[in-house]
């Protein structure tokens, strides 16, 4: 199993990418293809999941792991394919989607192609309070490029922080909870960023 591929984007379609990686070419699908250019010098890291079904794989690309670990959470979810979870990442607005799952907006959610409401309805309840464990290391391999301040003697706070910058959100938003943030105590990335979220929904 794939966790991802480093390689040359060699073309790209409105529907997936093709990533040399080793004298192999790979078919990727994507969400927004075009976000990646064709380049023969510039290496890529895309990350990968594998979807086998009927003898048949199709390989589904990511530019981020927080875009896959989103992916995987929508699969999840009763009713909800690859390629319906490929469509609703489409929108590029991974914090409006997860501001939409917390706090039950419906009618967000039906805005995605093929999401009626009874399946809008699923996605927040499978996965309403369940996005909190949605950290990835690549949320901090530009933290130098947050202008954010780190909090030097709390390291889960700083990861909380680069991981909702990897998911979307603005810099306004985060200066605006975090005074809350630090004033709660977790032992955990995970919990910071649950409470983050939490916060997030107080508008």
């Amino acid at each position: 199993m794939y966790e991802y591929l480093v390689g040359l984007v060699t073309y790209v379609s409105p529907f997936y990418i093709v990533l040399e990686v080793a004298g192999v070419g790979y078919k990727l699908q994507l969400a927004n293809p075009f976000r990646l250019q064709v380049s023969p010098t510039e290496m890529q890291k895309v990350y990968v999941f594998q979807a086998i079904r009927d003898n048949d794989m199709t390989l589904f690309g990511f530019t981020s792991l927080a875009e896959k670990q989103l992916f995987e959470k929508l699969l999840k979810v009763s009713g909800i394919g690859p390629k319906s979870a490929l469509a609703i990442l489409a929108n590029n607005d991974h914090a409006g989607l997860i501001n939409a799952i917390q706090g039950d907006d419906i009618g967000y959610l039906t805005k995605f192609p093929g999401v009626g409401k009874k399946t809008a309805q699923q996605i927040a309840l499978d996965l309403k309070g369940k996005l909190g464990d949605l950290v990835t290391t690549d949320a901090l391999v530009d933290q130098q490029q947050i202008e954010l301040p780190a909090d030097d003697g709390n390291d889960y706070l700083n990861e909380s922080l680069a991981a909702l910058q990897a998911l979307g959100y603005k810099e306004t938003e985060i200066k605006r909870i975090r005074p809350a943030l630090k004033e709660f105590n977790a032992d955990s990335t995970d919990a910071y960023l649950s409470e983050a979220l939490r916060l997030l929904m107080k508008r």
